[in-house]
């Protein structure tokens, strides 16, 4: 008797996984998932979310088809806003914009129209690792000939919440980086043409971007990459100096350890609006680490010159309710730089 019970339970059990797999096969087939892009076209955000669209959708049930959209502006909030207050909760819509915003939510930010801890995510491509980087033209060639000569660098950003701007607000306090921020670009694209133009001559941008999206001006010689703000050497920048041994006192190096060093894993959420049905996470969450595996999309990835360095959905979500664990000590100071 207990093994004909057995039988039947198994029976059922598959029966309902088939049901399930159907039924999910049955909602994304036909269809068309859209990845909103928070900057232009051409930077490091729009080529991860390209390459990513190309191949995520045969590891979809029902294989829809992945496109891009761009949504800049406001360095990189009018898309984070769309993503919370208008995307559908349907499976349907993905975002992609800058990790930092979630900072700006927590030391209130004008303009942020979302709970951050309410998104769903599905993962990070790469956890990214922030450089500075000054024109050929300037004659700077390392942080310690830019402190000491006192040079003030323009330097290009996004907005508020980008490590365009974040990082090199904090620096300017923590170490006393001569700078001048020019900020408001579409995305980082509009900073490497400003930078090609001369019209900046400085960024902080993450070395996977560089790699990706700035190979012109690395293989001419024409960006010069002096300083890495990141805990541990990246290892292809190993003979290349940390921020935080420039730090001029305790609370620089609290401000570098607790704005600087925690962005990188949340720079390149992924995510899904409030409200999406669970199952839907589960199955873009999957499909997204399985798009990360797939030799297919490693070998247009290598040939784009991409880092892939993933975090999946969960470590994701739990990395972003840490953002809001800052030390409460620091906020009022955070907020007065990054204001």
């Amino acid at each position: 008797m207990k093994a004909i019970i057995g039988v039947v339970l198994s029976a059922l059990f598959s029966l309902l996984h088939f049901a399930s797999a159907m039924a999910q096969d049955g909602f994304y087939k036909g269809k068309t998932v859209r990845i909103i892009v928070g900057a232009s076209a051409g930077g490091g955000y729009d080529t991860y979310s390209r390459t990513i669209a190309r191949h995520m959708g045969k590891h979809v049930p029902g294989n829809p088809v992945l496109i891009v959209d761009n949504m800049p502006g406001a360095g990189f909030l009018i898309s984070a806003n769309y993503m919370y207050k208008v995307a559908k909760p349907d499976g349907l819509t993905i975002g992609h914009f800058i990790g930092g915003l979630f900072l700006q939510q927590l030391l209130g930010k004008p303009g942020v129209e979302f709970d951050a801890r309410k998104f769903e995510y599905i993962g990070v491509p790469a956890q990214d690792n922030y450089m500075l980087g000054v024109h050929k033209s300037t004659g700077i060639t390392s942080i310690e000939q830019w402190l000491n000569s006192k040079t003030v660098v323009k330097l290009g950003g996004v907005g508020a919440g980008s490590a365009t701007d974040d990082i090199p607000k904090i620096l300017a306090v923590a170490i006393g980086l001569p700078m001048q921020l020019v900020s408001g670009y579409k995305g980082t694209a509009d900073v490497r043409l400003a930078f090609d133009s001369q019209e900046i001559l400085g960024v902080c941008n993450s070395w996977e971007s560089f790699k990706a999206t700035w190979s012109k001006e690395l293989s001419s010689g024409d960006v010069v990459i002096v300083l890495q703000n990141v805990a541990k050497p990246h290892p292809e920048q190993s003979k290349l100096p940390l921020a935080i041994n420039y730090a001029k006192s305790d609370e620089g190096q609290k401000l570098i350890k607790a704005l600087v060093h925690s962005v990188g894993p949340t720079a390149r959420p992924y995510v899904l609006p409030p409200g999406t049905p669970k199952d839907r996470v589960q199955i873009l969450r999957k499909a997204f680490m399985d798009t990360m595996k797939d030799p297919e999309f490693l070998a247009d990835a290598n040939k784009a010159k991409l880092d892939i360095n993933p975090l999946d959905g969960a470590e994701l979500e739990k990395n972003v309710k840490e953002v809001f664990n800052l030390d409460p000590a620091l906020i009022p100071r955070a907020k007065e730089i990054l204001k």
